[in-house]
């Protein structure tokens, strides 16, 4: 179920789709995202909270004690219950992933944050014990556009706290067979369409039998 903005009108809440399941009844929303190889927004945090939250805590915080209790605490409710599905494309590879973020065991193997100076604001970069990146929490004062604030984290830099719905990259390169007969189609004839057509049947049926399908 769509939920999200209607056309040139701006969403009251981060989630796109609502998902049902048909026997439990069971719901949960979706924020989809397209974005390009690198950086991806998890959350918008438009009250800055996090940002706010971990200002108090110092600029090099460490222990999972200390962590854990930040974590938990309120201002980071949407670490926890946004549920983001983003495709991730690589324009030059012209190919795409899609990916989803593992919020628990970001949380989980958080052992450091360090505050950072990002390109014009700080950043909060959340690291793993062996120093590797997880994700960051950017700056998120009045001054900030939609780039510079919220959870954000990195498709390459954090990969491993990624999983792959579609089982790694997509080629998604161009079929320019299929465009030639689409352009085609569009400027013959219907008796070009029908014969088209029929050959097109015979050879879905043929790749059918080839697979074993009935």
């Amino acid at each position: 179920m769509h939920v999200g903005k209607d056309l040139y009108r701006a969403k009251s809440k981060e989630e796109d789709i609502k998902i049902i399941n048909e026997t439990t009844k069971a719901e949960f929303p979706v924020s989809l995202k397209a974005y390009g190889d690198g950086p991806l927004q998890l959350s918008t945090d438009k009250s800055c909270r996090m940002f706010k939250h971990l200002s108090k805590q110092g600029d090099d915080i460490k222990g999972r004690g200390k962590i854990q209790k930040i974590l938990d605490d309120p201002a980071f409710s949407e670490f926890r219950e946004i549920n983001v599905l983003p495709l991730i494309y690589n324009e030059k590879g012209q190919r795409c992933n899609i990916m989803v973020f593992d919020y628990r065991r970001a949380i989980d193997e958080t052992f450091s944050i360090k505050k950072k100076k990002g390109r014009k604001h700080p950043v909060y970069r959340f690291y793993n014990k062996n120093d590797e990146y997880i994700c960051e929490v950017r700056y998120g004062g009045g001054t900030t556009n939609a780039l510079q604030r919220g959870l954000w984290t990195h498709t390459k830099n954090g990969l491993q706290y990624f999983d792959s719905i579609t089982g790694g990259w997509i080629d998604y390169s161009h079929n320019q067979t299929l465009v030639k007969l689409l352009s085609h189609a569009l400027v013959s004839s219907e008796i070009g369409h029908t014969e088209a057509l029929s050959t097109i049947k015979d050879d879905i049926k043929l790749l059918k039998k080839n697979s074993g399908m009935n």
